[in-house]
């Protein structure tokens, strides 16, 4: 592979992580909108979102067989369809105050980048080994750079009462422009298991959820996932509900963790080839740690635009770091990625409707409690994701 060529599946890549975080940044920011256009309470707000989380499932559970099958291209443009065809039709559910067709929307927006979560990886992790040298919290920062965009977009949306249809067929068509032309640089054949010769015998591989270090790194990034996706499908609402913002200015604090994980995603890299995986996930949980028990605990509006930037900051790396682990840490790296990914949506599954439920009887500053409790196991599991002797021989090869 030629540079050249290197470097365009590169921004390939960077433009395939950028929609989805386009879409879920325009959408989060026109919650309250949303959620007022449906008449829905908390609780049914929270069984509106987990939609997200059941497509997202199916999506990621179908992934990894699908990758090993016909490659990650096929996967990655299925994927990106659903991705931006969902945001039209969730306006239009918004139009229509149709909460089950909102459901349905989300539904396939969670399918798409569920299907798109494992090949992307597996793309990352593969350019990430071409290149030598981190990739993957760079790529993750460029979902993170277009939750910003399309919460700033949201935000001017927010505070001119622009229509939330119209809004979210603009961020269908922007998608559009951008996943065409990228999937061109996305080569055939990447992630996909060559044919086994049935004449010749099986070779019995063993699986990968047996391996102990596997499952704690999947128990962080479960852990984190959590962390960053309360914030996604909360945290608008929790400063318009519980801090007294207005709609815009719930939208601009969202805004603002967006913002906080971009620069903690495209400074990870650096760090982690300098620090390694395992002390750079334990102080980026612990950032979360203290973010989210002073959004919980605190008082005061300035003190809370503090405490999601250390939110975002922490729950910034959790996700692409620990993926990168994962890949790493063994043979078959399709599915052991897909396998941790697949923990991470576990953490979306279970979290919207479980911090909606609990926000019904204890507010939604109680809930993400819950959010905190997982985030601090997240820094002890930390240092375990790693053997010992491949950080200290990492350590003895660096020059610095």
């Amino acid at each position: 592979m030629t540079r050249t060529t290197l470097a365009a599946r590169r921004l390939a890549l960077a433009a395939l992580y950028f929609v989805p975080g386009l879409a879920i940044g325009s959408w989060v920011t026109r919650t309250p909108a949303i959620r007022d256009a449906l008449h829905a309470s908390t609780a049914e707000m929270g069984i509106v979102i987990f939609g997200i989380s059941v497509g997202s499932m199916v999506g990621i559970l179908g992934s990894g067989a699908l990758v090993a099958r016909v490659g990650t291209r096929p996967v990655l443009i299925v994927g990106a369809a659903g991705t931006v065809l969902s945001m039209p039709v969730l306006g239009v559910a918004s139009a229509l105050g149709s909460a089950p067709l909102a459901t349905a929307a989300l539904a396939v927006f969670g399918l798409g980048t569920g299907l798109a979560e494992v090949a992307m990886n597996v793309e990352g992790a593969e350019v990430e080994r071409i290149g030598g040298k981190s990739f993957l919290p760079v790529l993750h920062g460029c979902f993170s750079l277009g939750t910003v965009v399309g919460g700033v977009a949201g935000i001017g949306f927010s505070a001119t009462d622009f229509s939330v249809l119209w809004h979210l067929v603009i961020v269908g068509a922007v998608g559009l422009v951008v996943v065409v032309p990228a999937m061109r640089a996305i080569p055939s054949g990447v992630g996909r298991e060559p044919r086994r010769d049935r004449s010749a015998p099986r070779v019995p591989r063993p699986a990968v959820w047996r391996d102990p270090r596997l499952l704690l790194i999947g128990v962080v990034i479960l852990a984190m996932a959590f962390a960053e996706g309360s914030a996604n499908d909360w945290l608008p609402l929790i400063m318009v509900d519980d801090y007294g913002l207005d709609e815009a200015w719930g939208s601009t604090v969202f805004a603002l963790f967006a913002v906080s994980m971009t620069i903690g995603r495209f400074s990870g890299g650096a760090l982690v080839d300098r620090f390694g995986r395992p002390p750079v996930l334990a102080v980026s949980a612990l950032s979360a740690v203290v973010g989210i028990a002073l959004i919980s605990f605190g008082q005061g509006q300035a003190l809370a635009l503090a405490a999601v930037v250390l939110w975002g900051l922490g729950a910034s790396l959790g996700f692409p770091v620990a993926l990168s682990a994962a890949g790493a840490s063994g043979p078959d790296p399709t599915a052991r990625v897909s396998l941790a990914a697949t923990a991470g949506y576990l953490a979306f599954l279970v979290g919207p409707p479980l911090l909606g439920f609990i926000g019904e009887e204890v507010g939604l500053r109680g809930a993400i409690l819950v959010s905190l409790g997982l985030a601090a196991v997240a820094v002890v599991a930390a240092a375990g994701i790693e053997p010992r002797r491949s950080r200290a021989a990492a350590a003895a090869s660096d020059p610095s």
